[in-house]
């Protein structure tokens, strides 16, 4: 019976928790109002020149610059598949019947850190990308930060190192020491 119940608070808090950022979403999404039909039709039409663009300019650009996108691509199709996995399998082992309460828990503050990791990962990703980064990925885990970015033969600046340890260092528990950069080499 005792275990039950302490299985029910655990499901009735991941409830909560899960209301809470629907809500948050909710009221966040309401404040920008409704969408203006002409708005979206014009959103769309320049989505669509940029894509005409972007796609004209990539079949012109050198086989290696290809390359380097499909390893940023690749890489983040990586991550979130090995994200997806290790989330299911920790689902399976809270919905066992014979597992502990110390499983379950442990599974929650797995997944809870891998949903904080998700949102730091997109933190820095767009902090990068606004540093003019071309493209980069970022892996946060428990041993550190990982962050791969296009980089010339040459390799990465001084002030490029710096800003990607600033990021990284201003908006996640890690020191610099935790960082690992990879550079893509164009």
């Amino acid at each position: 019976m005792k275990r039950n119940l302490k299985r029910n608070i655990v499901v009735i808090a991941v409830l909560v928790f899960v209301g809470a950022a629907v809500y948050l979403n909710w009221s966040y999404n309401s404040r920008w109002g409704t969408a203006d039909s002409a708005m979206v039709a014009a959103e769309d039409a320049a989505m669509l020149a940029a894509q005409e663009e972007y796609m004209s300019a990539s079949a012109n650009e050198p086989a290696q610059n290809v390359a380097v996108n499909a390893y940023f691509d690749e890489a983040r199709l990586t991550r979130q598949s090995s994200r997806d996995e290790a989330l299911e399998l920790l689902e399976q082992a809270c919905a066992g019947e014979e597992t502990s309460q110390d499983v379950i828990d442990e599974s929650m503050r797995q997944i809870n850190a891998m949903a904080a990791w998700n949102m730091q990962e997109s933190l820095l990703e767009n902090q990068l990308l606004a540093k003019n980064f071309a493209d980069c990925v970022v892996f946060v885990s428990d041993e550190g930060v990982t962050v791969a970015v296009p980089a010339p033969v040459e390799g990465l600046t001084d002030t490029q190192v710096a800003q990607i340890t600033e990021a990284v260092v201003s908006n996640t528990d890690y020191t610099a020491q935790a960082l690992n950069i990879i550079e893509v080499t164009e």
